[in-house]
C-alpha cells in the first residue's frame, strides 16, 4: 500500500532495488528510520534494532543474529518486499510488529497485529526473575513456582504474559481475561501456537467479572494506565494500537484502582498481586498513602510494577 509517496527518489520502494546485500538494506533502513524521526517502543528502542528486526523477521531468518547473514545478496522478490515494509513504517508509523505478524518479548514468539497491544510488559522479565522462579530463597516473592497452581493474567491482550505465567509456574491453571473480543481471538491464536490450550483458559468480561467467583494464588496483570494528557499526545506508532488497551482515564489510574479494590476477593490466602503502572509512582503511592507498595525494577525500567500480597491490599 502507498501513501502521498510515489515510486522515485526518497521512496524505498524504489531505492532499495538497487542495493545488494543484507547490510546494504540494513544501513538504507537505519538512515530512513532515523530521518523520519520515528518513535519506537514496540519491542526495539532504537533505529538500529528496530531495522534488524524487521529485515530478519521478514525474510524468516534467526533475529538474533544478523551478522551471520549480513552479507547474503537479495533476489529482487526480497527486495521489493522489504522496500515496501521499511516504505510503510516511515509513511504509515505502523509498529515493526504489526508489519510482520510477529515480534518476541524476552525471545518468546507472538503473534502480533492491531487487534491488541504489540507485546512489551516488565512482568515477563520478573517471572523469569529469582523474584519468582524459586532459585532464590531469600529474596523470592514466591519460594516454590510448583507451589502456583492458580494464576489471573487480568486485561490478558494477546495473551503474553498467561503464556509467560503457564511456563514459570508448570502446576497452575492460567486464567485469561479480557473484556474485548478482538484481542481474545489473538490470544486463543497464541496459547494454540504454544501448545497450552489445556492450561491457559481465556475468559471475556470487564476485569473480576469475567471470573467471577474464582482465586487465584497469583495475579498478574498490565492494565490501560496512560492518562487523558498523555493519550492526546501518544506518538502516531501508538495510535495504530487499541485506545481501550491504553487509556486509564483522567489520571491513567481508573482501572488500577478498580482492581486494587476488587483484587482481594479474587486471592487465595498469602496469594499476591503483580501490577505494572507505568512512570506514575509517585501518584499513585500518594493516593493510597498506608498501602506498602513494594516496587520491582528490571533492566528497563524502574518502579513500573508492584507487589502486594492479598493481606497488604487496600481495605
Amino acid at each position: 500500500m502507498t501513501t502521498n509517496a510515489t515510486a522515485g527518489a526518497g521512496d524505498p520502494r524504489a531505492e532499495v532495488t538497487e542495493l545488494v546485500t543484507l547490510r546494504d538494506v540494513l544501513r538504507y533502513a537505519v538512515s530512513a528510520f532515523s530521518a523520519a524521526g520515528l518513535h519506537f517502543g514496540h519491542g526495539s528502542d532504537n533505529a538500529l534494532d528496530e531495522a534488524v528486526f524487521l529485515i530478519l523477521e521478514t525474510l524468516h531468518l534467526p533475529v538474533d543474529d544478523f551478522n551471520a547473514f549480513a552479507d547474503a545478496r537479495l533476489t529482487q522478490r526480497e527486495k521489493a518486499l522489504l522496500g515496501e515494509l521499511i516504505a510503510r513504517r516511515v509513511e504509515e508509523r505502523l509498529p515493526a510488529a504489526y508489519l510482520t505478524g510477529r515480534t518476541y518479548l524476552m525471545g518468546v514468539p507472538f503473534r502480533s497485529d492491531a487487534r491488541a497491544l504489540a507485546p512489551r510488559s516488565f512482568i515477563a522479565e520478573l517471572l523469569r526473575s529469582p523474584l519468582f522462579d524459586g532459585t532464590d530463597e531469600g529474596i523470592g516473592l514466591i519460594d516454590d513456582p510448583l507451589s502456583v497452581t492458580s494464576v489471573l493474567d487480568l486485561c490478558t491482550g494477546g495473551g503474553s504474559l498467561a503464556i509467560f505465567a503457564a511456563y514459570a509456574f508448570p502446576n497452575a491453571e492460567v486464567d485469561g481475561a479480557d473484556l474485548s473480543t478482538q484481542v481474545l481471538s489473538l490470544a486463543t491464536e497464541n496459547v494454540a501456537d504454544h501448545g497450552l490450550e489445556d492450561r491457559v483458559h481465556l475468559f471475556q468480561g470487564d476485569l473480576f467479572d469475567a471470573v467471577p467467583g474464582r482465586a487465584y494464588d497469583l495475579i498478574i496483570t498490565n492494565p490501560p494506565y496512560v492518562g487523558r494528557e498523555a493519550m492526546e499526545a501518544l506518538p502516531r506508532e501508538f495510535r495504530h494500537e487499541p485506545a481501550m488497551a491504553l487509556d486509564g482515564g483522567e489520571d491513567g489510574f481508573d482501572i488500577v484502582r478498580r482492581i486494587l479494590a476488587e483484587a482481594g476477593n479474587h486471592l487465595n490466602p498469602g496469594g499476591g498481586l503483580l501490577c505494572e503502572i507505568g512512570t506514575d509512582r509517585d501518584l499513585l503511592e500518594a493516593q493510597y498513602p498506608d498501602t506498602p507498595f513494594l516496587w520491582l525494577d528490571t533492566e528497563g525500567s524502574e518502579g513500573e510494577v508492584f507487589w502486594l500480597t492479598r493481606e497488604q491490599l487496600p481495605d
